[in-house]
């Protein structure tokens, strides 16, 4: 455990990231997982409108450092590609 002052006030901020970072990180495989949903359902106008839904939750959690922003780009090409192989299928 740490002693100093400045180290017991850092590890205090690392908790509080952590706890926001989980939210931001549970948010987008929720966003994911409906995407993945609204394809399995087979409904082509719904699906559309998840994947720009997913997509703005994943940019603005790459936006505040919840993820980095090749990882948020590779997250949302995979759905897009997914999403047009469905609506071209």
């Amino acid at each position: 455990m740490a002693n100093h002052k400045s180290a017991l006030k850092r590890n205090r901020q690392n908790e509080k990231r952590y706890e926001q970072n989980k939210v931001g990180r549970t948010r987008i495989k929720n966003a994911i997982k409906g995407v993945l949903q609204e394809i399995d359902g087979k409904n082509k106008a719904e699906v559309q409108n998840t994947l720009r839904k997913a997509s703005k939750i994943i940019s603005k959690n790459a936006a505040k450092g919840v993820i980095h922003k090749r990882a948020a780009s590779r997250k949302v090409a995979g759905l897009a590609r997914k999403v047009y192989q469905f609506s071209s299928a």
